[in-house]
Parts: C-alpha cells; sequence; structure tokens
C-alpha cells in the first residue's frame, strides 16, 4: 500500500467535498447543473450537499484511518464512490462533453485510490538478515 499516496487522495477530496457542500455552484457549474443566467437552482444545491459531504467525511477517513484493515476499507470506500459518480454522472449529466468529463475526473480519482491500494509501499523486513547478526 502507498499509504502517502491515500492520504493525499483522502485529504483532497475531503477539502473539495467541504467546499462544495458550502459552495454548490463549484460542482453544479462545471457539471451543467445551472440554468442559462448560470444559476444553481435550490434543489440542485441541496441535492450536492449530501454527495459533498459523503466525499468530505469518506476523504477525512482516508487521510486518517490507521494503516492497516481501517485504511483499506476506507479507501474501498472513496473507490465506490468514485467509480460509482464516473456510473452515475456519466448517464445523467446533460452533454456529452461534461459527461466525459465527470466519468475522466471520477475515474481518475479512483485510479489513484487503486494505486494506493496496489502499489508496494512500506514493509517490514523479516529475513534473519535484516535483524543483525546472528548470535549464538
Amino acid at each position: 500500500m502507498k499509504v502517502g499516496l491515500l492520504r493525499a487522495v483522502g485529504v483532497a477530496t475531503a477539502v473539495y467535498g467541504a467546499a462544495v457542500a458550502a459552495v454548490p455552484d463549484l460542482l453544479a457549474r462545471p457539471s451543467g447543473l445551472v440554468d442559462e443566467e448560470g444559476r444553481t437552482a435550490w434543489a440542485t444545491r441541496l441535492s450536492l450537499r449530501p454527495l459533498a459531504w459523503r466525499d468530505a467525511v469518506s476523504g477525512l477517513a482516508l487521510a486518517t484511518a490507521p494503516e492497516g484493515p481501517a485504511l483499506r476499507t476506507a479507501a474501498y470506500v472513496r473507490i465506490a464512490a468514485d467509480f460509482g459518480d464516473a456510473v452515475l454522472l456519466g448517464a445523467t449529466l446533460p452533454g456529452r462533453d461534461r459527461k466525459l468529463a465527470a466519468v475522466a475526473v471520477s475515474v481518475g480519482w479512483g485510479a489513484l485510490s487503486v494505486v494506493g491500494l496496489l502499489a508496494g509501499g512500506r514493509r517490514e523486513v523479516s529475513s534473519p538478515s535484516a535483524a543483525g547478526p546472528r548470535r549464538g
């Protein structure tokens, strides 16, 4: 596991999620979820906030979970959320370009977490030579 990469993904996700929860336009505008004047409807802002809090909390979990099963679980949650977003947003956003962009961003973030899980990282060396000379 590349703990540093997973932590970085977690921090970035948490910050972005908190920002979108506070200002839903940060997600609504690039996603095309605004009216002709560029305004985000109240219902759209309301609908985006739980998604943003999900990202903020799951990112915080990824950033702070202890190494081991807890960190792996936090990464799985982020991967599921990112790939789920790719499917949902790719199927429902208005306009082909927006759909493709949303899929690319979502898959990209999910892939970073996959790499963080699968890549080698810190490992305990248990060979006798690593422990120093044998006595006795």
